[in-house]
């Protein structure tokens, strides 16, 4: 457990006996009490970024000994909403121009796990994550990814983490915890890579952070023991249930990808507590951002699902502040950080005012608050090292060249269009020349993966109900290990794709049969736009009617493709490597014997 500092707790404790002159004072509030789940007309005072006093009783008391009143004019005051589990790098935005987005929606303090950069260049980028989220009118709180590569042996990334990594990692100022521990079959297995560093964490005082998709009985039990506390992959019916039962953290997601809070709350609104059940984002574009908001949305999400008004904004800020071991964040009372919004309908959960550490940071929609723009080296290097490909290095061939028939072929499927759960079947395929034959059959398609990190690797197979793609997409964002992936019909078209995302250092294109049709640059590492949210949204927007266009009519076109090289998320994806058993942890042949 831990506090965020207090600048002179002398000084505040003069300011809450009414001795001094207090900074501030939010008068005419209905506040909502956190604690007890009461409602009531209140005064907030607040001095050096903590709130001091919230009076009830008297409403004329102490005002006159206030340098600045703001009168609420009967707006609710809430606690300034807190993200409990994302991934800066998934808006495709910098950090600075992530904060941007965020605080005007109502979000002040974000747990991050950087482990899309820090698969693609280790330690540094999770050093230049921690050092861009700094100083900021927000918190950009860094968790210290350990899924680096996500499963070694699996996949290759461009860096690996152990133990020493994460003693070094948490010397940083802004690090809390141990990010989303993903190998959740090591966690339960004992994996000596695992222990070390979930160990590591433990002697730094680092909460740990889990990813534990299905599990149930006796392996969620020892995946708790194993050490991590919490968890965002849940989905299923009963899952969420029996995570709470089992004393676990449940951050309850409404990503741009995965959406889980109606089957999470239907699971669990018949319960009679819900204390450890908070909301998080985990992937959310720029464009969603802006469109629809980001925690602010979670939290509008989950109460028109049902769940009290009151007890979503606690979702959204007290039990994830619990969750994470901050003892003096997510409220609005004496001892705790003053960052609240204003806001007259909790229901529609737009924020008329947002207060940071006591300071108006945004209002009506937008920053009042100017971030000082800061550039780093490392955004402007290019992480995109692969080798030259031929057309016929996108052709899924068998050994004899000149074979004409059939062939078994190891095919994942999805499970829906929407979704990133795949099972496996055996399929009887026509080749044609020694190259597997697919132009009968519209809901097959060709995926490749290929190494971005300078090594020679590359995996050719097929996928089933990807969705419609008359041409080709690919992209450099392909969690996790980020290698290039492209879904293609036509192999000219993914050879167009392959070199426009080499030319730009990294991003998402897109193709016709003949011709290239656009690409999104995402520079910074090959993940991130090196623009502003406004104009990385409407490159994103341009990018879904364009995948549309090529028949890939899914709910997220843009994400589609990232959630195939997912080889911690069943049952069956790809790698640079092969065909990932994702459930037993190995690889299989393409072709099966």
């Amino acid at each position: 457990m831990r506090k965020i500092p207090t600048p002179n707790r002398r000084e505040l404790l003069q300011a809450a006996l009414g001795e001094i002159k207090t900074d501030l004072a939010v008068i005419n509030t209905r506040y909502l009490n956190l604690f007890t789940g009461e409602e009531y007309l209140a005064n907030v005072f607040i001095h050096k970024g903590f709130v001091v006093h919230v009076e009830k009783d008297d409403l004329n008391e102490g005002l006159s000994n206030v340098r600045q009143l703001i009168d609420a004019q009967h707006a609710y005051i809430v606690p300034g909403l807190i993200d409990a589990h994302m991934h800066v790098e998934s808006s495709m935005l910098t950090p600075r121009n992530f904060a941007e987005a965020v605080i005007p929606h109502g979000t002040t303090t974000v747990i991050t796990d950087p482990h899309e950069v820090a698969n693609v260049a280790g330690e540094e980028a999770v050093r230049y994550m921690h050092d861009a989220g700094a100083d900021l009118p927000m918190r950009q709180w860094i968790n210290i990814p350990p899924s680096v590569p996500a499963v070694p042996g699996l996949e290759e990334a461009g860096a690996v983490f152990d133990a020493s990594v994460v003693d070094r990692l948490a010397e940083l100022k802004n690090v809390i915890g141990l990010a989303e521990v993903m190998d959740y079959k090591g966690v339960e297995q004992g994996s000596d890579r695992m222990m070390d560093m979930i160990e590591a964490a433990e002697r730094n005082d680092l909460y740990i952070q889990g990813h534990v998709p299905g599990e149930s009985g006796r392996l969620l039990s020892a995946y708790l023991v194993g050490g991590p506390t919490t968890d965002h992959e849940t989905r299923a019916p009963g899952e969420a249930k029996n995570k709470l039962r089992a004393g676990m953290y449940v951050d309850a997601r409404e990503s741009s990808m995965a959406k889980n809070i109606e089957a999470i709350w239907n699971d669990v609104k018949d319960i009679p507590w819900r204390d450890r059940l908070a909301l998080c984002t985990d992937d959310r574009e720029a464009s969603d951002i802006l469109k629809t908001g980001h925690m602010n949305d979670v939290v509008r999400q989950i109460i028109k699902n049902g769940m009290p008004p009151i007890e979503a904004i606690r979702a959204g800020s007290l039990h994830v502040a619990e969750e994470v071991g901050i003892t003096n964040l997510g409220a609005i009372a004496p001892g705790y950080v003053a960052d609240f919004l204003l806001m007259h309908d909790l229901e529609a959960s737009d924020p008329e005012k947002v207060f940071f550490e006591g300071k108006l940071v945004a209002e009506k929609g937008t920053m009042s608050m100017p971030i000082e723009p800061k550039t780093f080296e490392i955004e402007s290097r290019n992480t995109i090292d692969v080798l030259p490909l031929k057309l016929t290095d996108f052709y899924l061939q068998i050994s004899d060249k000149k074979q004409n028939g059939k062939i078994n072929v190891n095919v994942p499927v999805y499970e829906d269009y929407n979704g990133s759960i795949t099972h496996l079947q055996v399929e009887e395929l026509p080749v044609r020349k020694g190259v597997v034959d697919i132009s009968e059959d519209p809901d097959l398609a060709y995926v490749i993966t290929v190494n971005r990190y300078g090594k020679p690797n590359k995996t050719v197979g097929l996928i089933r109900h990807f969705g419609g793609v008359e041409g080709a997409v690919g992209s450099t964002v392909a969690h996790d290990h980020h290698n290039m992936m492209i879904v293609y019909r036509y192999p000219e078209a993914a050879q167009r794709v392959y070199e426009a995302l080499v030319k730009c250092g990294g991003g998402i294109s897109c193709s016709g049969k003949d011709q290239l049709l656009q690409t999104l640059e995402l520079p910074v590492f090959g993940l991130m736009s090196a623009t502003n949210c406004f104009d990385t949204a409407e490159q994103a927007e341009k990018m879904k009617k364009t995948l549309q266009s090529i028949g890939l009519d899914t709910l997220n076109p843009l994400l589609r493709i990232v959630t195939l090289g997912l080889t911690v998320i069943p049952e069956f994806k790809y790698s640079d490597l092969g065909l990932v058993d994702v459930l037993e942890s190995k690889l299989l042949p393409i072709f099966p014997e």
